[in-house]
């Protein structure tokens, strides 16, 4: 098994007032010619927005865009006349193909937003643009692995992905088995403290792995882990 570790602490950094932001890979104004990406994961921002503020209209185009709040309100706008507000245990998916211009904004007028924005390289261009939300409650089990976006299902983007969600208890062991070859899972503690093998990983820190087909998490504490399987 290869594991390469993201401290939280190593991430790149910008207070805008507004936006108080950090990025596990190079973004905007940081650069690390170390962290340009992890296969096909580009960016993984960890966002707290302030009340009614966020980000203006602004363009992307071949990249799939997902979109998972972490607490308060996520309000989306975008040129394909969607908009929508979403909140924790809800993602949006956008696949932003020849072009498409979106917002997001936060709803609330007195909590703060926190959201991950991550970007996933996808392996096709130039396709029709789309977004969609959904409710991804449902999927999730308390104690398990669960996997909520995968190929050829309802939840899915333009790339070989698996994301999946984990609230372990702690002392809680869940082994997690690669679904593709030629991928690697990139493993980030939301919150709380896990160990795979010898590593331990601390709230917001970040470890991508590859050479092997599974791994075990442990709860060193009760924890709550985003997994994102790419191709690399």
């Amino acid at each position: 098994m290869n594991i390469i570790i993201d401290r939280a602490s190593s991430r790149g950094h910008a207070n805008h007032g507004w936006l108080n932001t950090y990025h596990t890979f190079s973004f905007a104004n940081y650069f690390n010619p170390d962290r340009m990406q992890f296969g096909a994961l580009r960016v993984l921002n960890d966002d707290t927005v302030l009340p009614e503020e966020g980000f203006g209209t602004h363009p992307h185009k071949n990249m799939e865009v997902i979109s998972i709040p972490l607490k308060g309100q996520l309000r989306h706008g975008d040129s394909l006349n969607n908009s929508h507000t979403i909140t924790r245990g809800e993602i949006q998916v956008m696949s932003a193909g020849t072009g498409i211009q979106h917002s997001e904004f936060n709803g609330s007028s007195t909590e703060p937003l926190e959201f991950l924005q991550i970007w996933v390289i996808p392996d096709r261009v130039n396709t029709p643009p789309k977004y969609r939300d959904y409710d991804i409650k449902p999927l999730l089990k308390h104690n398990e692995i669960s996997t909520f976006l995968a190929p050829e299902t309802d939840i899915s983007i333009m790339q070989q992905a698996w994301f999946s969600w984990a609230e372990l208890d702690r002392g809680v062991e869940r082994e997690y088995q690669f679904k593709c070859q030629n991928t690697g899972v990139y493993v980030f503690v939301i919150d709380g403290e896990i160990k795979i093998g010898d590593t331990v990983l601390h709230r917001r820190d970040g470890a991508g792995i590859t050479d092997t087909d599974s791994i075990t998490i442990e709860a060193i504490q009760n924890s709550t882990v985003l997994l994102m399987e790419v191709a690399v």
